[in-house]
């Protein structure tokens, strides 16, 4: 249960990056580390994978259901990646703004900058792999795909790294622990101003 301070809205922060650098990871950490910091599920087209369950990680849905969403503007943000839809409802970031919380999520880097529009104190953070060599390790390590679906994870990645300066802060992902604590020293820091914005 999040912590939030009743005498505050707190801020949504959007944790970006390419796939296989870490984001979810990071972002999982940020949740155990500060109670102020509440999760917004993605509401997805994608089958869970093994150790998934709906409403802890994703809210699974099937096609129909998200088409529905989309029609009546209940998603702050949307996108298709590798063939399923993925999408953040606004109702869930505000509920837990009007709570005091901050508001977490895991998003590609057009998703990040869709929340930015709809709530401009958001706080864009995205996470660079410390080299191309090393995203496309990664990618490969998962051993889950063919090598033609990797093929295109990390042609999509590359060009997701065009986006970082558009974002709020760069933190490249070295070693996963200092990458944690430079993203909870982001957060305490935006936390820390009178407005709570830039």
């Amino acid at each position: 249960m999040v912590e939030g301070t009743p005498d505050r809205r707190g801020f949504p922060i959007v944790v970006s990056g390419p796939s296989g650098v870490g984001k979810t990871t990071i972002v999982q950490q940020v949740l155990e580390s500060d109670p102020q910091v509440t999760y917004s599920v993605s509401v997805t087209t994608r089958p869970p994978r093994r150790g998934e369950t709906s409403g802890d990680h994703y809210e699974f849905v099937d096609d129909q259901v998200f088409d529905e969403l989309v029609e009546d503007g209940a998603l702050a943000e949307w996108a298709e990646v590798h063939g399923y839809r993925y999408g953040t409802r606004a109702s869930v970031i505000s509920e837990g703004l009007d709570l005091g919380a901050d508001v977490i999520m895991d998003l590609d880097v057009q998703g990040g900058m869709s929340i930015k529009r709809l709530f401009p104190e958001a706080l864009l953070i995205f996470i660079e792999p410390p080299s191309r060599e090393e995203l496309e390790e990664r990618l490969r390590g998962r051993a889950t795909d063919d090598e033609e679906v990797i093929a295109q994870r990390l042609a999509n990645a590359i060009g997701e790294l065009e986006w970082s300066s558009k974002y709020d802060e760069q933190v490249t992902n070295n070693d996963l622990d200092e990458t944690v604590e430079t993203v909870l020293e982001k957060i305490a820091e935006r936390r820390a101003r009178p407005d709570g914005a830039d």
